[in-house]
């Protein structure tokens, strides 16, 4: 086992105990310690670690928490809040409104996108209604993941996927194959969820009170920059489904939608200063970690000497979910796509290979970036700290039962 792996295994142990003796660790710093690891020991160089840094997702993750954060501190997002929750009369309903509403957006809005918008919306229901917000951080973090693999632009792995994969028609072929095993495994979500917090949800019907918005100036720019964000994905939907070519990123959607808030808005330098800067150092530290282990060749020389048929759809579907855990889902599917290449595919094993690397966020914090996004912005705005355990609990038997259910449907099964 090479050190980078090593340090890997140990930001992993850190990220479950987060706490050793009185000092209690962020999951951003765990992830910086990890990066300074294989930096100081000489396993990637400065350059290199600079290089490996993913600018577009930086980028990206930037413009988004420009807006979310201007959409909290306008009071907009108790406002949507209300509007889409306000016929949720239980927390079964709110439950079902979350990994349907949200799940399913995130399809289009990238999962990211409703990870950041989310996350204060989950902590407002919480506290106003008294529902342990555990829960609903929990249906977000497996709503937003399980949604997103329904559509090529609904995370970067499966736009990698769509382009690399060279996947006909990508959106009709997503829906085709992924469309239905999502909806039933976000049937099976909400069950899991309502058995493991069987305790917290009440029968008592909710009142969900008309919110004030809290500065009409600041909520005015937010919304505008919604509504940029919607208006350009809407755009990029019909470049990528009518074939032109013309390289749309969704970095240059978030940082569009975001100049009116951050240009035109007289509280830009407030929404600068109070950004998740936290989580992207998280991200950078991230992209340095992995590009180590990468290089290390170690989970590389594994999928070589499996001895397997890694082409089949289970073994696609298995290898992704374990693997995404250590190399992250995009390097993941980086691995896997020259894998797929030399052999005659079919679609559906390009389906297999998304919705495996995409579920894997299901497991555990760190299979997807969307949980960090998650579970950082609910420590910094609602003081709620939700455990590398208590998410496994939940997120193990959830992960498995779908990649059940998604191979029965992909094997033609079902």
């Amino acid at each position: 086992m090479t050190l980078p792996v090593i340090i890997l295994l140990v930001v992993f142990l850190l990220t479950a105990v987060r706490q050793i003796g009185n000092i209690r660790f962020g999951i951003w710093q765990i992830m910086s310690l990890g990066a300074l690891g294989v930096l100081l020991t000489g396993q990637i160089s400065i350059s290199d670690a600079i290089n490996s840094i993913d600018l577009d997702v930086m980028l990206f993750l930037f413009g988004m928490f420009a807006i979310g954060q201007a959409l909290e501190m306008s009071g907009y997002i108790s406002h949507l809040s209300y509007r889409f929750f306000r016929n949720a009369g239980t927390v079964d309903a709110v439950v079902l409104y979350v990994l349907f509403g949200m799940g399913l957006a995130s399809a289009f809005l990238m999962n990211d996108t409703l990870a950041i918008i989310g996350t204060p919306v989950m902590l407002l229901l919480a506290r106003e209604h008294n529902i342990d917000p555990k829960v609903l951080l929990l249906a977000l973090a497996f709503a937003v993941t399980t949604g997103s693999v329904i559509s090529p632009i609904g995370n970067p792995q499966n736009l990698l996927i769509a382009l690399g994969g060279n996947v006909a028609n990508p959106f009709v072929t997503f829906l085709r194959y992924l469309l239905l095993p999502t909806i039933v495994n976000l049937l099976i979500t909400y069950l899991l969820l309502r058995v493991s917090f069987r305790k917290h949800f009440s029968p008592v019907p909710l009142d969900h009170s008309v919110p004030r918005i809290a500065d009409q100036g600041l909520a005015r720019w937010a919304k505008v920059s919604l509504g940029m964000v919607l208006l350009l994905v809407a755009a990029k939907i019909l470049v990528t489904t009518a074939g032109i070519p013309f390289n749309f990123k969704l970095t240059y959607i978030a940082l569009i939608s975001a100049l009116p808030v951050l240009v035109l808005s007289s509280r830009r330098k407030e929404i600068l200063t109070k950004m998740d800067w936290h989580t992207l150092v998280f991200f950078a530290a991230m992209f340095i970690l992995m590009e180590s282990v990468w290089d290390s060749g170690f989970f590389q020389n594994w999928v070589d000497t499996l001895g397997a048929d890694i082409n089949s759809i289970p073994m696609i579907l298995g290898i992704s979910v374990l693997l995404s855990q250590f190399i992250s889902n995009v390097p993941l599917v980086a691995l896997y796509l020259p894998i797929l290449s030399q052999a005659e595919i079919t679609s559906l094993q390009m389906m297999a290979l998304a919705a495996g690397s995409t579920i894997a966020g299901n497991l555990s914090i760190l299979g997807a970036a969307s949980n960090v996004i998650i579970i950082q912005n609910a420590e910094k705005k609602g003081n709620v700290t939700l455990k590398f355990t208590e998410f496994a609990m939940v997120g193990i038997p959830l992960t498995i039962t779908q990649v059940c259910v998604y191979w029965l449907f992909l094997s033609g099964i079902l």
